[in-house]
């Protein structure tokens, strides 16, 4: 296996989560017998420092038909919300401006840009998901973003002032085609801003449930900075990001384009450095921490059914999968899990088996203990669950290590 960048042999193991099937891939009770498992092994490169999984499945067969809908989460929908006021303000965007997001989704984003009247184009390879942006009137393209793609939109006159890519780049097996893609659509002087989770927040709180076969790379600033820099472009910003148990927005432009580097900019770049994310040893301390992680969530669980207690999960997010089939969580341990995604209702969770409710099903059973499997965004799982209190039930926080509220 090679590096997925600069090409080189990877041979160090960052962290091995044992095989899952794909994380988003519910399924009906009576197909569990047909299921496939993979091997969800994480290597790191000792020359570029990038954290990768091998591909295994086809992009196509992953993402054509997607449960995941952005505009469930009303906490996300706040991010974005402000994102798009700020981006407006900064860039001045107006009627003449145009938009484009690479990974639009179900138009969770680009609905606030199409309120304002600035045009937009989403581009968005699963199928189900951008129909329904389409039925929002958004402006959608159902493909797969990269070099072609990008060479067909400037053909049509479509190079965007400011193009978008929150939570995609980790979702790209051919990095350096997506990235090469990005340079060739994006005008002279227009902005690209991206956001993906900030790799060093994932060592340091033991995300290593946000590891799944969707995800094929996981980055820090230092290693997106090289990345882009061999395509011509060039960071000049950055901010952190609360979203997602910690994340990055960089700001980039044409390396051509004179922007000094933010103080912001070289903070991140020194804390990295601080950090030791340029050394091979930081990486391979890794499996360690998330083997304790393990230990002391699988012995919580079972001390307390031990007592008789019930325990139920809420979501059922791709992170929350990769977390119970490496711990063997299955519905002995946890009876069931909520998810206000309507497409995932009456399934089961890939792997474990364990079935998925409404979240009214928690009112009905009252159970002692409610595990927030999407931890990142536990004060709006907390506020809708409030009813907990009701039967002095508790709430219990995974990541980074087992908390109860």
């Amino acid at each position: 296996m090679q590096c997925r960048f600069c090409h080189n042999p990877l041979t160090y193991i960052f962290v091995d989560l044992g095989k899952t099937p794909l994380s988003n891939s519910f399924l009906n009770y009576e197909d569990t017998a047909r299921e496939v498992f993979y091997p969800l092994r994480v290597y790191v490169c000792e020359k570029c420092f990038l954290v990768q999984i091998s591909q295994v499945e086809s992009p196509k067969k992953i993402f054509q038909d997607y449960a995941y809908f952005s505009s469930y989460s009303d906490s996300w929908l706040d991010h974005v919300r402000n994102y798009s006021e700020m981006i407006t303000n900064r860039l001045d965007l107006n009627s003449h401006n145009f938009v484009i997001e690479i990974a639009s989704n179900d138009g969770y984003l680009l609905q606030y840009f199409q309120k304002k009247g600035i045009p937009h184009l989403g581009i968005e390879p699963a199928e189900n998901v951008a129909k329904v942006a389409l039925q929002k009137g958004l402006s959608t393209r159902i493909e797969f973003f990269g070099v072609d793609c990008a060479n067909r939109l400037v053909q049509e006159g479509k190079r965007p002032d400011l193009l978008i890519g929150n939570n995609v780049l980790a979702h790209v097996p051919d990095l350096n085609d997506f990235v090469a893609g990005m340079k060739i659509l994006l005008k002279p002087n227009g902005l690209i801003t991206l956001e993906f989770p900030h790799l060093l927040q994932l060592i340091s709180k033991n995300q290593f449930d946000t590891i799944y076969h969707e995800h094929f790379s996981y980055f820090s600033l230092m290693t997106v900075e090289k990345v882009l820099a061999y395509h011509g472009l060039k960071i000049f910003d950055v901010e952190e990001l609360n979203t997602h148990g910690g994340s990055l927005r960089i700001f980039v432009s044409h390396k051509e384009v004179k922007k000094a580097d933010s103080p912001n900019l070289n903070y991140i770049r020194d804390m990295e450095y601080t950090s030791r994310l340029n050394s091979l040893d930081t990486y391979l301390n890794f499996d360690n921490k998330v083997k304790e992680v393990k230990e002391k969530l699988v012995t919580f669980l079972k001390q307390e059914k031990g007592k008789g207690k019930t325990i139920v999960g809420y979501g059922a997010p791709a992170k929350g999968n990769t977390l119970l089939n490496y711990c063997g969580i299955g519905p002995d341990l946890l009876e069931f899990t909520v998810d206000r995604n309507s497409c995932k209702q009456g399934k089961v969770l890939p792997g474990t088996h364990i079935p998925i409710f409404s979240p009214l099903k928690i009112k009905e059973k009252k159970p002692d203990y409610l595990l927030i499997l999407p931890w990142n965004i536990k004060e709006e799982v907390i506020k809708q669950m409030g009813c907990l209190k009701e039967w002095q039930g508790r709430f219990i926080i995974p990541i980074p290590e087992v908390t109860l509220i």
